[in-house]
C-alpha cells in the first residue's frame, strides 16, 4: 500500500483532505462501484467523491464499511442535487444521503451546480449542518467567479473547496487564481479528459518521466496546487492513477501542459445547463 496516497493538504478550517481521490460518476450502485471503491483503499486511497445523482451512495456506503479502515482515516465527499435545492429540501437530501452512506457524518458537502435563485438558501442549510458538526467542510462544485462573489455576499462561511471541471484543455487558471485569493481549495473532476489522454505534448512529457499521460496531468494537477478524483473502475487504473507522488514536472513541463488550454469542456458551464 502507498502511504503517499494520503497525503493531504489543509482546508481553511483546518481539516486535512487528501490530495488524491476516487471519483464514482458514472460507476454502477452494488457490485460494480463497491469493488471500485474496496481497490482504492486497498491501494491507499483515502478519499471517496460520490453525489447524490450518481446513484450509488449505497454502494460507496457499504464499500467503506466494509474496507477495515478506521472512519476517521476516510474522507467522504457527497453533493445536493440541482431538484433538493432550497433550504428545507437540501436538509432533507442531506438525511437521505447520509442514510444511504450509512454514515454518521460526511466529511465534504457540496452544492452540486449553481441554481439560479436557489443556491443562496441551499448555503444557508450547509451552514447549518457544518455548524452542528454533521459536515466537517462545505463547498460548492461548478461555480464561477460570479456566482461565489454572489454567494459570499451573504454567506457565513466561505466555502472550503470548490470542484470543477480542469484538465489541460480547461486549465482554469483565472478560477484558480481567485479561489486562492480566496482561501478556497480547487478541486478538479474530469481531470483526465474523459480518456482523451492521446495528445502529443502528454506522450512527450510521460515517455521523458517513465509515466503515463494520466498520471502526468494528475502530477500536473497536484503542482498547480488542484486536488484531483480520477474516475475508475479498473483495479489496474486505480492503482496506476496512483502513481504521482514519486517524480516532479519542471517548470518546461508545466508550462507546456499550461499551453495546451483552449479552454474546452467535456460537460456542461456552469453559466449554461439545464438540469
Amino acid at each position: 500500500m502507498n502511504n503517499r496516497l494520503a497525503e493531504c493538504t489543509e482546508l481553511s478550517n483546518g481539516v486535512k483532505m487528501p490530495w488524491l481521490g476516487l471519483g464514482v460518476w458514472k460507476v454502477e450502485d452494488g457490485h460494480m462501484v463497491e469493488n471500485a471503491v474496496r481497490s482504492a483503499i486497498q491501494t491507499g486511497y483515502r478519499s471517496i467523491d460520490t453525489a447524490a445523482v450518481y446513484g450509488n451512495e449505497q454502494g460507496v456506503g457499504r464499500a467503506v464499511a466494509e474496507a477495515g479502515v478506521p472512519r476517521e482515516e476516510l474522507f467522504i465527499t457527497t453533493k445536493v442535487w440541482n431538484s433538493d435545492q432550497g433550504y428545507e429540501t437540501t436538509l432533507q437530501a442531506f438525511e437521505e444521503s447520509r442514510r444511504k452512506l450509512g454514515l454518521d457524518y460526511v466529511d465534504l458537502y457540496l452544492i452540486h451546480w449553481p441554481v439560479k435563485g436557489k443556491y443562496k438558501d441551499t448555503w444557508k442549510a450547509l451552514e447549518k449542518l457544518y455548524k452542528e458538526g454533521s459536515v466537517r467542510a462545505i463547498g460548492v462544485s461548478n461555480f464561477h467567479p460570479h456566482h461565489l462573489d454572489d454567494l459570499l455576499t451573504d454567506a457565513e462561511i466561505v466555502p472550503m473547496v470548490n470542484q470543477v471541471e480542469t484538465h489541460p484543455l480547461l486549465s482554469q487558471k483565472e478560477l484558480l487564481r481567485y479561489c486562492k485569493d480566496k482561501g478556497i481549495q480547487m478541486e478538479a473532476w474530469s481531470p483526465l479528459m474523459q480518456g482523451n489522454l492521446d495528445h502529443p505534448v502528454l506522450q512527450e512529457i510521460a515517455q521523458a518521466h517513465g509515466k503515463s499521460p494520466a498520471q502526468v496531468i494528475l502530477r500536473w494537477d497536484l503542482q498547480n496546487g488542484v486536488i484531483v478524483i480520477p474516475k475508475s473502475t479498473n483495479e489496474q487504473r486505480i492503482k496506476e492513477n496512483s502513481g504521482i507522488f514519486d517524480f516532479e514536472l519542471s517548470a518546461s513541463d508545466m508550462e507546456k501542459i499550461d499551453s495546451m488550454n483552449e479552454n474546452k469542456r467535456f460537460g456542461a458551464d456552469p453559466d449554461n445547463f439545464n438540469f
